[in-house]
């Protein structure tokens, strides 16, 4: 197992393109071809945590947050954060960040913190759109539409939900006549042909079309394909997006389901904060990993009872609660950031061991990398 099988697992389930456009994501340092016998897990790439993997002699470190989100123009040792790279590469270790291309998918950070707080019919908070897609349509010579197919399936086409290899195939007739210039592989110059060919049509995320076209020319026999290349709607993708909310099995008091919700977040100095009124029911309970009131409006706005996150700032959750004793809106629960995102990593630990078996040993990190360590 190389480092490389292993991100392509991770960023098969927590796709790149997915991640904002400021973020930074992927393989920050160490050799895609190197053997991978231990992967460690972890929020934060800090040095406690580079130490463990170290410790552990593991040689991938996959994180959450960016080492350099901001970019750099050194990573001398005399640095935090060249530390960090050298130690680790001085053990061996690779560093893999999946940061907000791991918040919004199904599996996701999100989605982890639902479930881990005992959410039932749980949805996006705010619904990212489908990948956007293409659907490309070539028309092949039967002799040859398997070859075609194969390529286009290698490409990276064909993958609908938990299905690969999709695509669907019509008879028909092709017509053409090779005019001079041309070095036709069927017929002859100055003459109609008639051939049996096929229709094609596969679906693939748009950011691969270059490539599919490509690997489409590279296989079909035709030196002048004859294809299409449409742009399908964006709709709504029902299990990714910003957040999530869902229900409790039953109505319970803000007081009581803060308490619950202490008991599952890891502990930290800062604790919970909650505004609202404790003796208030809820049973709708959005949420959202990381730092999360950009979406205080649309948690009001899906009728949330209780709105969970990390981060929140004054005036924001200040106008929130102005605002909820005029209209109503949900009552706050803002929990440390670390605390709240390490919910994810039993998740990723879990997929990795279903999909690797005892070939890799996966292990979560035990650092807390939380900043605040006491309150007065």
């Amino acid at each position: 197992m190389r480092v490389a099988d292993v991100i392509d697992l991770i960023e098969g389930w927590y796709p790149p393109h997915r991640a904002e456009d400021w973020d930074a994501v992927g393989l920050v340092c160490g050799d895609p071809d190197a053997e991978v016998r231990t992967v460690l897990l972890a929020v934060d790439p800090v040095l406690a945590v580079a130490d463990e993997a170290v410790a552990l002699d593991a040689d991938l470190l996959v994180v959450h947050h960016p080492l350099y989100l901001k970019g750099t123009t050194t990573v001398a040792a005399s640095t935090p954060k060249g530390r960090v790279v050298h130690r680790l590469l001085g053990a061996g270790c690779g560093l893999l960040t999946a940061h907000t291309n791991a918040d919004s998918p199904t599996g996701g950070v999100s989605a982890a913190i639902a479930s881990a707080l005992g959410l039932l019919d749980v949805v996006p908070l705010e619904p990212d759109p489908l990948s956007p897609r293409d659907k490309l349509v070539v028309f092949v010579p039967i002799t040859h539409a398997d070859a075609v197919r194969s390529a286009l399936t290698e490409a990276g086409a064909g993958r609908i939900g938990d299905y690969d290899s999709a695509s669907f195939t019509s008879p028909g007739e092709g017509r053409f006549r090779p005019l001079p210039g041309s070095n036709p592989t069927i017929g002859s110059i100055g003459d109609l042909e008639v051939v049996e060919e096929v229709r094609i049509e596969v679906i693939a995320d748009r950011h691969l079309r270059g490539d599919l076209v490509s690997a489409m020319i590279a296989a079909h026999p035709y030196e002048q394909p004859a294809y299409d290349v449409f742009e399908l709607v964006d709709l709504p993708d029902a299990d990714c997006g910003s957040g999530r909310i869902g229900r409790l099995p039953e109505p319970i008091t803000l007081r009581a389901f803060a308490e619950a919700a202490a008991a599952v977040f890891p502990t930290t100095a800062i604790g919970l904060r909650v505004a609202g009124d404790p003796d208030r029911l809820v049973e709708t309970v959005a949420l959202c990993g990381g730092s999360g009131d950009f979406l205080l409006d649309r948690a009001r706005a899906a009728g949330a009872d209780v709105y969970v996150t990390s981060d929140l700032r004054h005036h924001p959750a200040s106008e929130s609660m102005e605002a909820a004793q005029v209209y109503g809106g949900p009552a706050l629960v803002d929990v440390a950031h670390s605390a709240a995102e390490s919910l994810w990593l039993p998740v990723l630990r879990d997929r990795l061991v279903d999909s690797l078996g005892d070939t890799v040993a996966v292990h979560i990190s035990t650092a807390t990398t939380d900043p605040w360590t006491f309150r007065v």
